[in-house]
């Protein structure tokens, strides 16, 4: 299977500059702790603010993007932003925003045995180190330069030693590594890890400071595939993703999916693409380690970013792909994503991206109902010809039908009996023939408005089966656009409940998306004087999404190859103020965002980046030259990258 969405995401869509965020402070008495300086170094200890009344509401400053004019800045971790508290007495608070990481991938941690591990490290499925040896006499373990998704948590029970403060814990997930040490591209080849970070948090000034690191055990599920956004389920774990599931069909010439057999297992034809594709999700222990889960019953898709709703059991799917769909998964029971039913959305008349139209109503397909136990059953013992034929060329034959998947044309027949295969191991192809609308492009975060019943999509851009000249477009997804929109955009779903799926059926959920419409949108542009091919004062292609119920605040990474630098931004649903927070390395995207309200009565922002200084000849042609010795410099030669979060500086605020 060749990977055109992965390529395009390194080199073409996902050139953002990480989206670090902040620890704002908590519900009383305010302190925070010092920020870090531009290039991500630890900060000192915060001085401690009393607030004068309750919160009421909060705002920020917006940055100016950073220019040639300050090099130095656009090669590293740039803040430049604020935020403003007012407080119910109309007293104002003000608070200079920073950035700090608990460590550049490639860093020795602690490993809280007395020891140290690689951060960002590599492992095989007997868990022993993977090294590159693409460079003779260079050998190394290797080491992702491509943090993502991240959950920040406090559990009642830890059973920690050596912390001086409150015992609180970061799942973080590594999606690929770039290139090794010869230049040569890496993407996909290797299982990507997941770690617990044990973090000692400063009962006065809030700060995180890292104690230990757990490398979790992923062997017994099958290790994971391309590990990209995540998100912390209302019951305490951590919920991953495996986007661009192999191609199970074609797997077997898929010369990218062999390498990381031969990675994984030591032999390129053991690995078996229906194991990939799936929802991990991971449970972090009071001792600081990590158990894992994959879930095989919520579809086999491109996993980006899921949220699940208050309700413990509906989780809305982001779905990073092209000709992709919007999915919703109803557990059988709450807290337990083992089984359910899976539904595909189907989008009616007046689909649109201009922010200023009402929208288009969704329906639901279902797809199926399943254990998580049963599918995985299904693909130990399946063959994708088992399941259905597939053609990338016309047969000529009528009883195939048509259809697009990853904008590319296949004539596809199920075979008879495998319905409930076809819906969770090859779940792209099997909603497309049962009606969803499969024309979106790279649907990435997901994240909801619970006082709203809003949820939010990103589309990270709006184009090729979104657009009726464009690959695989297609009439019934609802999709009609005339030109494409690069940039991209967040869309907004209104939840209701007492909703019947389209065969009559009752969706058992009060969270059910029922009308999609355009939030706000980027705006391409010709090249300006920087390079940047997108408005650098609108957001360009949103990715990472996370919604802050206690500051209204919409806060969102961009994964973008139309910024020379990737910003984070706050965007607030009320006052509809769009903020520049933070501006990213050159050539990195933002992942990670992660926002908890009060975690021991504390705020945080969570957030990493990838890849700085993987550049794209068109739009970094201006600044190249100069920024790449400073981006090496900063980052390991380009081989690392930051986990860690936006604090203040020198000190910051409870939120009361």
């Amino acid at each position: 299977m060749s990977f055109p969405i992965q390529s395009s995401r390194r080199h073409v869509l996902k050139l953002l500059a990480g989206a670090p965020m902040l620890p704002l402070g908590a519900l009383a008495t305010s302190s925070l702790l010092a920020g870090c300086a531009a290039g991500g170094k630890p900060a000192g200890p915060a001085l401690a603010n009393s607030a004068s009344a309750d919160y009421l509401s909060s705002s920020f400053t917006s940055m100016a993007a950073p220019s040639l004019a300050n090099p130095a800045a656009m090669a590293t971790t740039s803040v430049a932003s604020g935020m403003q508290v007012l407080r119910t007495d109309g007293s104002m608070q003000d608070f200079k925003l920073a950035y700090q990481a608990f460590f550049i991938t490639g860093d020795r941690v602690p490993d809280g045995k007395g020891g140290t591990i690689l951060s960002g490290g590599y492992y095989d499925i007997l868990n022993k180190p993977i090294a590159d040896r693409s460079v003779r006499g260079k050998e190394r373990h290797m080491f992702s330069d491509a943090p993502d998704g991240m959950s920040l948590l406090a559990l009642p029970n830890p059973a920690i030693t050596g912390i001086k403060g409150k015992a609180v814990f970061a799942v973080v997930q590594f999606e690929y590594t770039t290139r090794d040490q010869s230049d040569a591209d890496a993407y996909g080849t290797l299982p990507s890890p997941i770690a617990v970070l044990t973090l000692d948090q400063d009962p006065t000034t809030g700060k995180l400071s890292l104690v230990k690191y757990h490398n979790v055990d992923t062997s017994a599920a099958n290790s994971l595939w391309i590990t990209c956004g995540a998100s912390l389920s209302p019951w305490n774990t951590h919920l991953s993703s495996e986007e661009y599931e192999p191609d199970a069909p074609f797997a077997a010439q898929d010369s990218r999916f062999k390498a990381f057999s031969k990675t994984l297992f030591g032999d390129e034809t053991i690995a078996n693409p229906y194991h990939y594709g799936h929802l991990p999700e991971v449970t972090v222990n009071p001792d600081g380690s990590g158990s894992i889960t994959k879930h095989y019953c919520m579809g086999r898709i491109s996993h980006e970013l899921i949220q699940v709703m208050p309700d413990n059991r509906t989780a809305l799917m982001g779905d990073d792909n092209t000709n992709s769909g919007l999915f919703l998964f109803v557990a059988d029971k709450e807290k337990d994503l083992s089984a359910g039913t899976l539904y595909v959305a189907r989008v009616g008349a007046g689909f649109s991206i201009n922010p200023s139209d009402a929208g288009a109503p969704l329906s639901w397909i279902k797809l199926g109902h399943a254990t998580s136990a049963e599918i995985e059953r299904l693909a130990n013992r399946l063959k994708p010809e088992d399941i259905m034929s597939v053609r990338k060329a016309d047969p000529g034959d009528v009883t195939f039908t048509k259809i697009f998947n990853n904008g590319v044309a296949n004539w596809i027949k199920l075979k008879p009996g495998m319905e409930k295969a076809a819906a969770f191991l090859e779940t792209h192809r099997y909603a497309y023939l049962m009606g969803g609308s499969m024309g979106f492009t790279k649907m990435e975060g997901t994240t909801v408005n619970i006082r709203d019943k809003v949820a939010y999509s990103a589309l990270q851009n709006m184009q090729d089966s979104m657009v009726t000249t464009g690959k695989g477009w297609n009439a019934a997804s609802g999709m009609t656009l005339t030109k494409p929109l690069v940039a991209g955009g967040v869309m907004a779903h209104t939840l209701t409940g007492a909703q019947k799926d389209l065969g009559g059926a009752a969706i058992v959920s009060e969270w059910v998306p029922v009308l999609t419409r355009a939030l706000l949108v980027g705006e391409d542009i010709a090249a300006d004087a920087l390079g940047n091919r997108a408005n650098p004062d609108k957001v360009s292609n949103p990715d990472n999404l996370k919604f802050s119920e206690k500051m209204r605040t919409l806060f969102i990474g961009e994964d973008s190859s139309t910024h020379v630098n990737n910003f984070m931004w706050a965007y607030n649903v009320d006052t509809r103020k769009l903020s520049r927070l933070m501006s990213m390395p050159s050539g990195a995207e933002a992942t990670g965002l992660h926002v908890v309200d009060d975690l021991n009565g504390w705020t945080y922002i969570m957030g990493n980046f990838q890849h700085a200084g993987d550049w794209i000849p068109a739009l970094h042609g201006k600044v190249q030259a100069t920024l790449d010795p400073l981006v090496r410099a900063n980052y390991r030669d380009r081989f690392g990258a930051a986990v860690g979060y936006l604090t203040a500086d020198p000190a910051a605020l409870k939120l009361a």
